[in-house]
């Protein structure tokens, strides 16, 4: 699979509520410009399989033609991608809710966003 034409993307778990939250932010802040893919979508079980390791769900991923960074890892990339993106918002998604009630409880929360600064990957694309 070539992601050349696909990138930058960001790759999210489409059935958490602060991870739904924060691509929502995410897509808004970046105006739609950046490409949104669910984890649990077709498309995000072929990225996993090719390109991330076997915790891929447990954070978010930012994903350029070199590398995947992953968590924490992701946070100044992102901000980089945000503000350097051109273009039109052709990639605009509308992003579904997909949870629970489980999921939006305050445990679930604070230990959603506390793997953010637990979790850090950074996989180089180049050999791949």
């Amino acid at each position: 699979m070539n992601l050349d034409e696909k990138v930058p993307l960001m790759v999210f778990d489409d059935k958490c509520y602060v991870c739904i939250q924060f691509a929502k932010f995410v897509n808004y802040i970046s105006k739609g410009r950046l490409r949104m893919i669910g984890h649990y979508s077709e498309l995000g079980g072929v990225i996993r399989d090719n390109f991330l390791d076997d915790d891929a769900l447990e954070m978010f991923w930012l994903i350029d033609k070199s590398t995947a960074f992953g968590g924490r890892a992701a946070l100044i990339p992102l901000i980089s991608t945000i503000f350097n993106l051109r273009g039109s918002n052709e990639n605009q998604v509308s992003i579904q809710e997909s949870c629970d009630i489980g999921c939006k409880d305050s445990l679930a929360v604070f230990f959603r966003s506390a793997s953010l600064i637990t979790h850090s990957r950074k996989i180089s694309l180049k050999n791949i």
